[in-house]
């Protein structure tokens, strides 16, 4: 990965409040951001909720119409 691309994706996860960044002369170092790290865990669990409920939704449908459609066979 070039040098270019690599500041690109700090200041990306920087902006997203993911990584502090300190200066020390021309140096620049990065860490993680704990609170930031929490958030986004707390919103992938949310997102991952979410498709956990619509595909039990879906599964149930599908279940549904598979014991329509069997009982229309008979």
């Amino acid at each position: 990965m070039s040098p270019p691309a690599i500041s690109q994706h700090l200041k990306v996860l920087k902006e997203a409040k993911l990584l502090y960044m300190k200066k020390e002369a021309q140096k620049r170092i990065y860490s993680l951001n704990n609170s930031g790290m929490n958030e986004m865990e707390n919103w992938l669990l949310d997102i991952k909720n979410l498709w956990n409920k619509r595909l039990d939704n879906l599964d149930k449908y599908l279940l549904k119409i598979k014991k329509e459609k069997s009982r229309d066979k008979k």
